[in-house]
């Protein structure tokens, strides 16, 4: 493991961030191990998947937008100041690559790529696919990152990267993270994809009212509802449209 624990320290939020103490999974970090190759975060809207995983990747060295740990670039800060009070506890190995993709300001990290691109045929592209990431659809700029700038080795910081891909297109990422993975990667992934989250072994920390604990995949809310949407729609579509 590049980081093996998430510790946060006893300090006190400024008033900016007060409201972070209003977030249980935030007010009740400790210590968080992290585990496995790769750790999920999930849980419902607001319950701090994301706050986290931008912290920890702050804390870390990555830009708050996204990017590589070389990208300096900034629009608005809008991210908390949670980084400050977490000690990332890490592993003897230092990763040789890394990058955190955030799905929100991807469209920032699209344009500084261009930005340190000396033109539409520099080599530089190659690894965003060989062409602008802008020149690209949405869900196959995504891909593109992961399967051409992802190169093992790597810390990888994904928030909820299911938000521009298709279901299949879901699957090659799945696949991509496990060929990573077995090239000494690391992943943790703030997501809301029951396709990504039933990769193999992973470590699935849900984020509730309750705090933050371990759980089982089949466990968890998006399986059991996709689930039991899947098995019989007709039935959930009566229950969701009946009206009164």
């Amino acid at each position: 493991m590049y980081i093996d624990a998430v510790i946060k320290k006893q300090n006190l939020l400024d008033e900016r961030d007060a409201y972070l103490n209003d977030i249980p999974a935030i007010a009740a970090l400790s210590t968080l191990p992290l585990q496995k190759p790769v750790t999920f975060f999930v849980g419902e809207n607001g319950s701090g998947k994301s706050t986290l995983l931008e912290a920890i990747a702050v804390s870390f060295g990555f830009n708050p937008e996204g990017g590589s740990r070389n990208f300096s670039f900034h629009s608005v800060e809008t991210h908390s100041g949670l980084h400050e009070l977490l000690r990332l506890s890490k592993g003897v190995p230092r990763p040789k690559d890394g990058f955190f993709l955030r799905a929100e300001s991807f469209y920032n990290v699209a344009s500084e790529v261009d930005r340190l691109a000396d033109g539409p045929r520099d080599p530089f592209l190659d690894s965003y696919g060989g062409k602008s990431l802008h020149a690209q659809s949405h869900g196959e700029s995504f891909l593109s990152l992961m399967l051409n700038r992802f190169r093992g080795n790597g810390l990888y910081l994904l928030d909820e990267p299911e938000a521009a891909l298709s279901p299949s297109r879901q699957m090659t990422l799945l696949a991509r993270m496990h060929s990573l993975a077995q090239k000494q990667s690391q992943f943790v992934i703030a997501t809301h994809s029951p396709i990504l989250m039933a990769y193999p072994n992973a470590q699935i920390l849900l984020l509730s009212d309750d705090g933050l604990q371990l759980i089982d995949y089949k466990q968890t809310e998006h399986y059991q509802i996709t689930r039991s949407f899947l098995e019989n729609p007709e039935r959930m579509l009566r229950i969701l449209l009946e009206k009164d």
